[in-house]
């Protein structure tokens, strides 16, 4: 049996499409959601990663700017306070969705992507498409989030 050749008379790539699990239901995956989906988690990535950088540097500056209250209205000092305090809730939270979104690429890259990490069931490609950094179905999110 004769492997499928590209225009170019190289051997082409088997699809990655039919590794990648569906919920029931749903259309399987295609060659193009595939790579789409890897682009928009390595987007995803990159944009976290500068969006931790613009955090981190806004706090470099706040905290160079001292918290020290003297010779400081104290209004200049809360608000210098909440500044600081919302610039570190800012960082954190780019890098909880940077692990989120590295932890689904390497899933991706290893081949389990798709798959609930707590049930062990597909997450489903409607949920993957609109949130690629997905790594557990919906039952088993509200359920981690309800406690």
């Amino acid at each position: 049996m004769a492997s499928a050749r590209t225009r170019d008379n190289e051997p082409k790539a088997p699809s990655r499409a039919n590794s990648f699990p569906v919920a029931e239901g749903e259309d399987p995956w295609t060659d193009e959601e595939i790579e789409d989906i890897r682009k928009e988690l390595l987007a995803d990535i990159a944009r976290m990663e500068r969006a931790i950088e613009v955090a981190e540097a806004g706090l470099a500056d706040l905290f160079e700017e001292g918290t020290d209250g003297a010779g400081r209205d104290p209004a200049d000092v809360g608000s210098s306070n909440f500044e600081r305090d919302q610039e570190m809730s800012l960082a954190q939270n780019a890098r909880d969705m940077l692990e989120q979104a590295q932890l689904a690429h390497r899933m991706f890259e290893s081949g389990n992507y798709g798959v609930c990490e707590s049930c062990g069931q597909p997450i489903g490609k409607d949920r993957l498409q609109v949130f690629p950094r997905a790594t557990m179905c919906v039952t088993c999110k509200q359920r981690e989030e309800r406690r």
